[in-house]
């Protein structure tokens, strides 16, 4: 029968229920007559009734819903409500206590059994003689009676009942009832005499005052806290006063029926009490914690916080008690048969009811957990319940995900402190039995079967090892969460207990097994999986568990992972290889290229210890040689073989019974020198094996014959393979040699297992080198996790001295500028750890390592790498991480103090450069050690050192120090400052000596001049007009010369004369770089301290205006200033004419015949314009730069010279000389933006230069002048996204940034798709169709929102109209295949399909529109969608196969004239045409101006109109949607520079 018990809370039962005994039934309500007064009852079996109703029917009798009952117990019971009891009670007068156990007469306890029973139950039958009929147990013995108060009656028995309502009816007889339900108000009375009642009696009381605590757990949601605890803490001291007792009641052997039967009563009745209290309680705490985070519910709050945490207290000492109980050997109370398993199951269901609380996870219910796990282990030990244990177990995991790690604990130690390894296997078994496709769809259960699986395989792996066999097979589920936690087994059983050299040869072919499985799942169709791998073979590495002949493969696999789709996976491949690095077995040095030597030396000398070792026998001799030898006596052997035996003589060989074996006999004869025996044998082998290879010859036996087989056989043997016995003489040396051998044949292991590890080593130092190359990609990814991952590599890299590492160091310099802080951090911890923490003593080692280790950074950076590194060292001086020592080291290594060279001491002053930048005071305290070290005499040997030291000083110019005031002049040094002259007179006295050098410097100490210098262009025009003057001496020198020697052909020559060309080439470098920076002067230091000194000169007046107006101010002149004040117009008018000062000097002073500057433009337009007179490409390239810098100054000057710069861009044939105009340009379409827009193609034109540096030069400047809103970005952007395909990567990379920089305003990338697919389909343009694809696989990418595919999915289809070739029909459907339609997309698509049905016969564009509904199909439609997607296949399959019979006409497209492309012949690359350079002077006419110059000019020359080009896309009318998403007004930059604005004003 099932049992099972109630604590009532709520208005639902928390017992749980018990696995009955199959075939048990509850027999009929039947009353129980006590014994009167006259006589005894005699107790006799009644008839057998129909079962009793489950408990969910009696539940739903009483009038509550029917609860469903689990098999372990689990669930809820209603309770009966206590209504009928209580109109009992109102009948009774003064009797409150529990009338269980003691005698009252017939009609009170039938009254009371008919006031308990429901309507319409069955009635009791009353036995013979007064006595109620009582049910007998299913064996056969006599019943005791309970000695209760002096009477002898026949006592009911206690059942476990499966609900506790079950206890309120009649379950048959002999069965114990409840007898009355107490009213809350009568529970303290009731407790206080079962209190009493226990202290005379013990444990027995209850079987008198069990209704009193049954009542208690029939209010508990209403009793009182006081009472409630009162109960569990009297129930608790009972049945641990009754498990004191028992050990000595089941040890009496004297102990009667009676006793035993009333002892087991007591002790169900205990247990039962107690457990209901600890679920009730258990229930209540789980209800109140949960209740916790309502804000408002505040009193419970608290409430639940003191109960519960009463409860918490008392929970672990109940659970010692239950398990003491569970100790004791119970069997005697049932009869020496098994403890019934409904009293197990009361037990354990308590257990089970705490664990399904969420928090029994937290450290502080540890010892709760071990609590449970000790008493559910007496359980299995004692009660053998190890079957339904597994059920239950299983089944929580299921159910309960945060009991994985509980039950994996558990059952851990079970396994180890109990010995009940079985369940091991068990628990996995019922795992392994799962339904793999069931599994996939239940994910809520996999996670606790993985956990634990995972959980339990960390604790115990051999137990796991041995039962791993029932797990595969969900390997090949399609839960990827089960495969990791099988997976996560394997490793731990690799790292645990199959890890060793000692391992058997069973062990070892199971861990090979495992590695396989473990990579096979490197390759796992889930990123989940084969990232999980990873991070296991990353534990594996760790822990020394790898064999070494799996290195190679596992590296192999990781570095294959790299390129893997998944973020995740690629992080994780990372961390391996990384783990690889730290963890391996070859050396802390892993160079390929250092073990490159080693490794050639030591198989060569393998090689010749191989060759020593070999045997050095006497020399070889053929074996035709030694059959001539032998053949004599061979010859006379055969010969005796036809003559008659001799007496005595016997033949005693036999032939064998196949011809291999008997060829093998004659060789072993003729090697043994038997050569009678031998001839014999031939002889007798010729006759039986006649026609068989070798015994072949003619028909008779004769000499010549056998001899024949003979040599046949012996010179084709192999001497000494078949010789099992050689000849005596020689047996002894052969002993000796062997011997002598063994000490050789040692030293010739020990060497092949060097040239192992050594290959081994280099084949993972070339792996790890092929994985640099594709983790240093990898520091650009949108990922910020994969780019941290990829700096630790690095890091771990270049401490085991990788060469290759110093470039992904180098390549993360740059990260320094991220936006995320996660990589800024870890790219400054990066170079924390590698510079900052080196593994030195002393201070003066650290520096010296640290010095180091930045110089070689250097050492061949480019400009943008050093000024990230700079922003680095700058960081780490802010936060004083720099030691005083290192900078201590780098003054003594610029003043040579300390022994260095010249790279190093130029490396030492940029290092102080770049700490200057956090701490200005490093270089302004040493200003003069500076000046007189680096500037000296010594500085025109090498020009390169005092070129950083005029960067170093510039460090003062950028970081002043900070002003006391808001307005505080900008730090300047007068102008006889030291440094001015020895500027001057290393820049003049380095002027007239050949030197590649020199231009740098004399460029940074010009700039230098301009930034610190006061009256800087005094100072540079004293400089230039002593450079020229040297020139002018050089040229009247030449001059002199010129009649004595030639002309050579390194100067340059006119009509008057011939200068040398580093002369010339100098002065236009310097006439340049001093017209630059006086423009800037102007622009920026001019400017700034005029409105400096306005902004003074402000606050003055108005101090003292605001002193007289005290006294007497104007009311409407204060009102006129503060209007002007409040609307800016006073600051905004001074700035306008500050502006217009700077460009009238500008325009009309620095150039013109009083300035210096002006003196030298005629012999820079000379030289520009005859290009063929000079040979010098460094010439040309430094006087079209000149000529850009002066056009800088000017724009009259700069629109007179356009057309110069522009035609030198185009026709010159150095590729210098375009790349400096490039720039030159750039530069003046940002301070002159109207002269230049016409000349915005040219630009563009640049884009197809065939030299590669052109290019990439061009791809910069227009990245900057579009991204920056100079230049439009219409139809000609499409030579932007020609550069996609280059052959150069660098070229590739300036393109995709200028596009991931454009996709981020807004809608850039979309608006410009339609003019890029116009231009790059045209037929002319020279893209190859695959190099289209290419391009528009790139620019798509962009295209993320909904709105823009569906506009873009209308504007391609119309586009189908003006399509003239089948190319651009193709490229348009491709187009649409990479678009992600939406059903808006699809619905446009059937709109518009007129416009390309008729191009569908072609094959590539109906697979592009099938790729498109396929595509579609996947992203899971609705039905009616669907529909349509059917509709719109129908219709593109009839029209692909036969084709469009249409009767419209496509007039808006085909009718458009198209405007004639530009004539050019398409190459065979993916590249277009490059512009020759031998164009007509008709295509550099310069472009209609689009403004006027001033008034004359206006009134002269009518204003012309503004060029438009008319683009293809600006045919279409741009639909509602379209003119959404276009750029708006307010997004257009519309603030220019002071230098804007006063050509605007030139204008008016």
């Amino acid at each position: 029968m099932r049992m099972g018990r109630e604590s009532p809370a709520r208005g639902e039962d928390s017992g749980t229920g018990r696995p009955g005994r199959a075939g048990a039934q509850r027999a009929p309500p039947q009353s129980l007559k006590p014994r009167s007064a006259q006589g005894r009852g005699v107790a006799r079996p009644s008839r057998a009734r129909p079962a009793a109703r489950s408990s969910s029917a009696a539940a739903a009798a009483m009038g509550k819903p029917p609860v469903p009952r689990g098999r372990d117990g689990t669930g809820s019971a209603a309770v009966l409500p206590g209504r009928p009891f209580r109109r009992r009670a109102q009948r009774r007068t003064g009797d409150v206590t529990p009338t269980v156990g003691r005698t009252r007469g017939a009609s009170d306890w039938a009254r009371g059994r008919r006031a308990a029973q429901p309507a319409g139950a069955d009635r009791p039958v009353a036995g013979r003689g007064g006595t109620s009929a009582v049910r007998a147990r299913s064996f056969e013995r006599p019943g005791p009676c309970w000695a209760v108060a002096a009477m002898a009656a026949v006592p009911p028995e206690f059942h476990l009942p499966l609900a506790a309502a079950d206890l309120l009816r009649d379950g048959g007889p002999g069965r114990y009832v409840v007898q009355e339900v107490l009213a809350a108000r009568d529970l303290p009375p009731a407790l206080a005499a079962f209190r009493a009642a226990s202290r005379a009696r013990g444990a027995l009381a209850v079987l008198e005052h069990f209704d009193c605590v049954y009542s208690v757990l029939h209010h508990f949601r209403s009793a009182d806290m006081a009472v409630k605890e009162d109960a569990l803490e009297l129930m608790m001291h009972v049945v641990s006063h009754h498990s004191n007792e028992l050990p000595t009641i089941l040890s009496d052997s004297g102990l009667s029926y009676a006793d035993r039967a009333a002892h087991l009563n007591a002790l169900k009745m205990n247990c039962y009490l107690l457990t209901g209290l600890m679920d009730a309680f258990e229930m209540e705490t789980c209800k109140n914690s949960c209740s916790e985070a309502d804000p408002g519910r505040k009193s419970r709050k608290n409430h639940a916080k003191t109960s519960g945490s009463l409860w918490e207290e008392e929970r672990e000492p109940l659970l010692r008690l239950l398990t003491q109980l569970l100790q004791l050997d119970l069997r005697q109370l049932w009869g020496g048969l098994v403890v019934e398993e409904e009293f197990v199951s009361l037990m354990t269901g308590s257990c089970y009811r705490i664990l399904e609380n969420p928090s029994i996870g937290l450290q502080r219910y540890r010892v709760t957990r071990e609590a449970v796990t000790h008493l559910l282990a007496a359980a299995l030990v004692h009660c053998d319940r190890m079957f339904s244990a597994t059920l239950k177990i299983t089944q929580m995991l299921q159910h309960f995900e945060h009991v994985a790690p509980v039950f994996a604990q558990a059952v851990s130690l079970w396994a180890k402190e109990y010995g009940l390894k079985s369940l091991v296997g068990e628990l996995l078994r019922e795992i392994g039995q799962k339904c793999p496709q069931d599994l996939a769809r239940e994910a809520s259960g996999v996670k606790g079967y993985a956990t634990f699986i995972s959980e339990l395989a960390a604790q115990i792996p051999a137990l796991v090892l041995s039962n791993m066999s029932v797990l595969l097979p969900h390997l090949d589920g399609e839960s990827y969460t089960m495969r990791n936690a099988i997976l996560a087994a394997m490793a731990e059983v690799l790292v645990q207990v199959l890890n060793g050299d000692q391992l058997e040869e069973a062990a070892r072919g199971t861990r090979d097994k495992f590695l396989n499985m473990l990579q096979a799942h490197v390759c796992d169709v889930h990123s989940f999986v084969r990232s999980r791998v990873l991070q296991l073979f990353t534990r594996i590495v760790q822990c020394k568990a790898l064999p070494l002949t799996q290195f190679q493969a596992v590296v192999s696999l990781a570095v294959g992972r790299l390129k893997d789709k998944s973020v995740l996976v690629v992080k994780n491949a990372v961390q391996l290889l990384a783990a690889f690095l730290s963890n391996n077995p070859f050396s802390s040095k892993l160079s390929w290229t250092d073990l490159d030597e080693p490794l050639k030396k030591e198989v060569q000398k393998l090689e010749e210890m191989r060759d020593r070792s070999r045997p050095r026998a006497a020399p070889v001799i053929a074996p035709e040689e030694e059959w001539e030898a032998m053949l004599p006596e061979v010859r006379a052997a055969t010969q005796q073989l036809f003559q008659p035996l001799q007496e005595g003589e016997e033949e005693v060989l036999e032939v064998e019974e196949t011809v291999e074996r008997t060829v093998e006999q004659i060789t072993g004869l003729l090697k043994k020198l038997n050569y009678k025996s031998a001839a014999r044998l031939t002889q007798k082998a010729l006759c039986r094996f006649q026609g068989k290879e070798p015994f072949v010859g003619p028909g008779e036996e004769n000499e010549e014959q056998i001899l024949a087989v003979l040599k046949r056989l012996y010179t084709g043997s192999c001497p000494g393979e078949n010789s099992e016995d050689p000849p005596h003489d020689n047996s002894s040396d052969k002993i000796e040699e062997v011997v002598q051998e063994e000490q050789p044949q040692t030293e010739l292991v020990k060497q092949e297992m060097l040239v192992h590890y050594l290959q081994d080593a280099y084949n993972f130092s070339v792996k790890i080198t092929e994985a640099l190359n594709l983790i240093s990609k990898m520091m650009y990814e949108n990922s910020v996790s994969v780019v941290q991952e990829a700096i630790e590599f690095f890091v771990t890299v270049s401490q085991f001295g990788v060469p290759q590492a110093l470039l992904g160091v180098r390549r993360m310099l740059p990260l320094i500028w991220s936006k995320e802080p996660g990589i800024k951090e870890a790219v400054l911890n990066a170079y924390r750890q590698l510079y900052l923490s080196p593994s030195k003593d002393s201070e003066r080692a650290k520096a010296q390592a640290l010095v180091h280790s930045l110089s070689l950074i250097m050492v061949d950076a480019s400009l943008g790498m050093i000024q990230c590194l700079e922003e680095i060292i700058s960081e780490f001086v802010q936060k004083d991480e720099i030691k005083p020592a290192v900078t201590q080291l780098l003054w003594e290594r610029f003043t040579e103090k300390s022994p260095c060279s010249s790279l190093e001491r130029r490396a030492a002053v940029m290092l102080l450069g770049m700490m200057a930048r956090g701490k200005p005071e490093i270089i302004g305290t040493n200003l003069d050690i500076l000046v007189t070290m680096g500037l000296s005499e010594k500085a025109c040997e090498d020009y390169r050192l005092p070129q950083e030291v005029c960067n170093v000083i510039s460090k003062l110019a950028s970081n002043p120090k900070p002003a006391l005031e808001k307005n505080g002049a900008p730090f300047r040094l007068p102008q006889n400052h030291m440094l001015f002259g020895c500027l001057s007179e290393t820049v003049s006295k380095g002027f007239g000596q050949p030197s590649s050098h020199w231009i740098p410097f004399m460029e940074a100490a010009v700039t230098l001049i301009y930034q610190l210098a006061e009256g800087a262009e005094e100072i540079c025009a004293d400089i230039l007009h002593a450079c020229s003057q040297q020139a002018l001496e050089k040229l009247q020198e030449a001059d002199e010369q010129k009649a004595d020697a030639g002309d050579s052909p390194h100067r340059v020559s006119d009509g008057s004369g011939s200068l040398s060309t580093f002369l010339l080439l100098h002065l236009m470098a310097l006439v340049g770089q001093v017209a630059l920076q006086q423009v800037a002067h102007l622009e920026v230091s001019v400017s700034a301290e005029l409105r400096r000194r306005r902004l003074l000169k402000e606050e003055k007046t108005k101090k003292q205006s605001d002193t007289s107006t005290k006294k007497k101010r104007p009311q409407s002149t204060g009102n006129e200033t503060t209007m002007e004040e409040e609307l800016g117009l006073v600051g905004a008018t001074a700035d306008d004419t500050e502006a217009e000062l700077i460009r009238s000097i500008c325009e009309t002073e620095l150039l013109d015949g009083k300035h210096l500057l002006s003196a030298f433009v005629p012999l820079v337009l000379k030289i520009c314009n005859n290009p063929g007179l000079h040979s010098d490409s460094a010439l040309s390239a430094a006087a079209a730069l000149t000529l850009g810098k002066l056009c800088m100054i000017s724009s009259e000057f700069c629109d007179s010279h356009l057309r110069l710069l522009f035609t030198m861009m185009e026709k010159s044939p150095l590729p210098d000389v375009r790349s400096n105009l490039i720039i030159a340009a750039g530069d003046l379409a940002i301070r002159f933006p109207n002269l230049v827009e016409p000349w915005t193609s040219h630009l563009y034109a640049r884009l197809r230069d065939p030299c590669p540096s052109v290019r990439q030069t061009a791809g910069l400047v227009m990245t900057h002048l579009i991204l920056k809103d100079m230049v439009k970005v219409k139809g000609q952007v499409s030579e932007m996204a020609a550069l996609l395909i280059d052959p150069e990567e660098a070229i590739v990379a300036v393109a995709q940034n200028f596009f991931g920089e454009l996709a981020n305003k807004g809608n850039a990338v979309y608006n410009l798709l339609p003019d890029i697919i116009s231009h790059l389909s045209d037929p002319n343009s020279g893209i190859e169709e695959e190099s289209f694809h290419t391009i528009m696989r790139h620019l798509f990418s962009y295209i993320t929102k909904d709105k823009q595919t569906e506009s873009l999915v209308e504007k391609l289809c119309q586009r189908f109209r003006t399509a003239r070739t089948e190319r651009q029909y193709r490229d348009l459907s491709h187009c649409l295949a990479l678009l992600p339609v939406s059903e808006r997309g699809l619905h446009k698509l059937q709109d518009n399909y007129d416009c390309f049905a008729d191009k569908l016969q072609d094959p590539a564009v109906y697979n592009c529109f099938q790729t498109v509904l396929a595509r579609f199909r996947r992203a899971g439609v609705k039905p009616e969608t669907k529909a349509l997607a059917e509709e719109l296949e129908q219709k593109l399959s009839a029209s692909h196969n036969r084709g469009l019979d249409s009767t419209e006409t496509c007039q808006d497209g085909s009718q458009t004239p198209m405007p004639p492309p530009a004539k050019r012949k398409p190459i065979g690359s993916s590249r277009r045409q490059p512009l020759s350079p031998a164009n007509s002077d008709n295509d550099f006419v310069t472009p209609p101006s689009h403004i006027l110059r001033n008034h004359k000019r206006a009134q002269k020359r009518p204003p012309r109109k503004k060029a438009v080009i008319t683009f293809s896309s600006d045919e279409e009318n741009n639909s509602e949607d379209e003119l959404l998403t276009e750029l708006r007004e307010e997004e257009t930059p519309t603030k220019t520079t002071p230098i804007t604005r006063s050509s605007a004003r030139r204008r008016r």
